[in-house]
């Protein structure tokens, strides 16, 4: 196993906005989580009801399949910055607005199991980055949205940032109402 993924970043190694998503990944491989998770999300929303890809749990938030896009779209943007850090880049990256994204997102109209698939393969592309890493890579930082991170903070951050949207989509989407 590659160092030092089965402990959880040290705090110093991502700023405190990010300590809620890296709690939410269970102790082990990071790895190994990434793997797994992607199976139970895809299970979670295989074969719902389009009506249910439309539902917005309020008026102003985003529908279940834009925040199926917004975890893809998320996803690649850590998975950038992993890869730009691990291979030593100094410049600083730039943050995203996530409600921009969303909403430009062809995930507004997209049919629902197109979107899962597009998370998948968005997985399948970080694991072979994170599979493929040399062993110091993981330790290396760079600074992203004015803010420094770890390469081996941003895989947590990207298994935790699933976790917490799977667990919006099961409280507010799926278990509370919606068509479907």
């Amino acid at each position: 196993m590659t160092p030092n993924l089965a402990r959880r970043p040290d705090p110093g190694e991502h700023v405190p906005y990010y300590a809620p998503y890296v709690q939410l990944v269970p102790d082990g491989d990071v790895l190994a989580t990434l793997a797994a998770q992607i199976g139970e999300t895809v299970s979670l929303l295989d074969g719902l009801a389009a009506e249910r890809a439309a539902h917005r749990y309020a008026p102003g938030k985003w529908s279940l399949r834009q925040v199926v896009g917004h975890v893809a779209d998320a996803e690649r943007v850590f998975a950038y910055r992993a890869l730009a850090f691990a291979r030593g880049d100094r410049g600083e990256l730039p943050g995203f607005d996530e409600n921009a994204y969303a909403e430009a997102s062809p995930s507004v109209e997209r049919p629902l199991a197109e979107a899962v698939a597009d998370l998948a393969a968005v997985r399948g592309a970080t694991l072979s980055l994170f599979r493929a890493l040399a062993p110091e890579a993981w330790s290396r930082r760079g600074v992203a949205n004015g803010n420094p991170i770890t390469v081996r903070a941003l895989a947590w951050i990207i298994a935790g940032h699933e976790r917490h949207h799977v667990g919006v989509l099961r409280e507010r989407y799926l278990e509370r109402g919606g068509p479907g």
